[in-house]
């Protein structure tokens, strides 16, 4: 009877351990990076500006070397907290990626907007 009692703790143990793995070692896609990025810009396209001042920037992405890929323009009228936590999501996402592919850049520092202006109700990085 304790024979089988270790047997079952035992298996019970290392099927924790497999589950706990298998979460961690999940393999990201270049599609779901597709999706989450859309869904970040679907989010964005919801709201409108009125002028240059009620637009702003964020990091986005994740650069093997570090830093982000690119920065994303916003108006002020989104919800900030939301914005930051889908964004969140997707640089994780993105850094995953980086590893789980060995993926290398160029390493160059991507500067944020100097000029945004707001054109026709959508904040525009303009150069």
């Amino acid at each position: 009877m304790k024979k089988s009692f270790n047997i079952l703790l035992l298996s019970i143990v290392l099927f924790g351990f497999q589950c706990e793995k298998e979460s961690v070692n999940s393999t990201i896609t270049p599609q779901q990076l597709v999706d989450k990025k859309q869904e970040i810009l679907n989010y964005i396209s919801g709201f409108s500006c009125a002028n240059a001042t009620s637009c702003n920037y964020i990091a986005f992405g994740s650069k093997p070397c570090g830093g982000p890929r690119e920065y994303l323009v916003f108006p002020n009228t989104v919800n900030q907290a939301t914005l930051e936590s889908l964004i969140n999501e997707y640089n994780d996402l993105d850094n995953q990626y980086n590893i789980q592919t060995g993926a290398v850049s160029d390493c160059m520092v991507v500067s944020p907007p100097n000029n945004i202006d707001c054109v026709n109700g959508v904040c525009t990085i303009i150069n």
